[in-house]
């Protein structure tokens, strides 16, 4: 899939998932995976950063609140449009301008870190925006960012259900297969089901790649590869959210933190 295709799939989804996100149907989000990455995060206070993906601007806008000033930036400009909405109706100091990952319109050492929350694996060659977040951070800044959980996310793995025990787990197929943009069709899981028949679904281009592929990557960019993480509920997480229980024995998201050498 070139990325013309990839970029109309990500632009006709970008209304729809806007207005569920908002609406507090992306779960594995909000009580999941954005706090265990902000909780990761260095700290921020005073700095100057660089939101690549940053989609309709909600985890853009966590960051800013943090103490940073920072640009989010995104390929859909359905996305941009609506981050600035908010932006304008409620000011945190984030700004937002669209751009493509895999060339920053931005001068070399400009940014003081870079964040990207589940993007890098949305479009074909990611390698190609880790050079760019390398180039555009300033020595010693970081890069922290979150994809899918390569070795448990994989093309047609799936959740499952233990039928005696309850428990929890995923059934996963082809690891090692790289997916050039095999389109999955889908919503959030919290959608309510009044709601499934009056809004369309997502189609969302898979570039999957293994494991391995990720951190040569960021080794071969430049980058020391400082941290990871992968977010689990708590037991009270799991309880009052069923929706992300399945974190408790298998991990869907991987976190990086990555530092540019001095």
């Amino acid at each position: 899939m070139d990325k013309e295709i990839s970029t109309q799939r990500w632009h006709e989804n970008a209304q729809t998932w806007t207005t569920l996100s908002r609406a507090g149907y992306d779960v594995y989000r909000d009580v999941l995976n954005t706090p265990w990455f902000l909780r990761f995060l260095p700290d921020v206070t005073g700095q100057f950063g660089i939101d690549i993906g940053c989609g309709e601007g909600t985890n853009t806008r966590r960051v800013a609140q943090l103490g940073a000033t920072i640009t989010g930036c995104d390929l859909v400009q359905t996305f941009v449009d609506a981050a600035q909405e908010l932006e304008a109706h409620d000011p945190v100091g984030a700004s937002f301008t669209q751009a493509d990952a895999r060339h920053l319109p931005f001068v070399d050492n400009h940014f003081d870190f870079a964040t990207s929350f589940m993007c890098l694996m949305d479009f074909p060659n990611p390698d190609q925006a880790l050079k760019e977040a390398f180039r555009v951070i300033k020595p010693t800044g970081f890069l922290q960012f979150s994809i899918l959980h390569p070795c448990f996310v994989t093309l047609n793995s799936k959740r499952d259900q233990d039928p005696v025990t309850g428990k929890l787990g995923r059934t996963v197929h082809e690891y090692f297969t790289h997916s050039n943009g095999a389109e999955e069709t889908w919503t959030f899981g919290t959608v309510p089901p009044e709601l499934l028949d009056t809004i369309p679904k997502f189609n969302v281009p898979r570039f999957h790649r293994p494991l391995s592929d990720w951190i040569n990557d960021i080794v071969t960019t430049g980058f020391t590869l400082e941290a990871i993480q992968e977010p689990r509920a708590t037991d009270q997480e799991a309880r009052d959210h069923p929706s992300v229980a399945d974190t408790r024995d298998t991990p869907l998201f991987l976190h990086f933190r990555c530092r540019k050498p001095e």
